[in-house]
């Protein structure tokens, strides 16, 4: 299949004048009706409950697609399904996994150093004596031909 940039350039290979023509006008018509529409989102919103009951308002009272919610309230619509199929940011909890993701994200992104884990215990640490696993009874081993 042919692009329209080689298909200009056959016309113009063949002196097709009045198709080159033709192709321009209708590329002038274009240009002229096309408009540059604002983006949707410009920002994200910060995902807060008010915004997640919202979201699920929004899926029960509306036939909306879960793409048509996150383009309304501004947000992607990974988080509306995460709302409405996993339940998350219902609840103002700072320890919920989807906040502590959060607060880490942004921490990431203002450059902040990582946390450091507590230190371990001088001690050294136990070696533990493999014991040997059982087999599972359900299935044959070749040694048991």
């Amino acid at each position: 299949m042919a692009t329209l940039k080689e298909f200009e350039e056959a016309l113009r290979e063949h002196g097709m004048n009045m198709a080159l023509a033709l192709l321009e006008r209708l590329r002038e018509r274009d240009r002229a009706t096309r408009t540059v529409k604002p983006a949707r989102r410009l920002t994200g919103q910060k995902m807060t409950p008010e915004l997640a009951r919202s979201i699920l308002d929004l899926h029960a009272t509306t036939g909306m697609t879960q793409q048509e919610i996150a383009f309304k309230v501004g947000v992607n619509q990974g988080r509306v399904n995460e709302v409405i199929k996993r339940g998350k940011w219902l609840t103002d909890d700072p320890s919920a996994p989807e906040a502590v993701a959060r607060d880490r994200a942004v921490a990431r992104m203002r450059g902040d150093p990582k946390p450091k884990k507590p230190a371990a215990a001088a001690r050294p640490k136990e070696r533990k004596t493999a014991a040997p696993k059982a087999r599972n009874q359900g299935q044959l081993a070749l040694g048991d031909l």
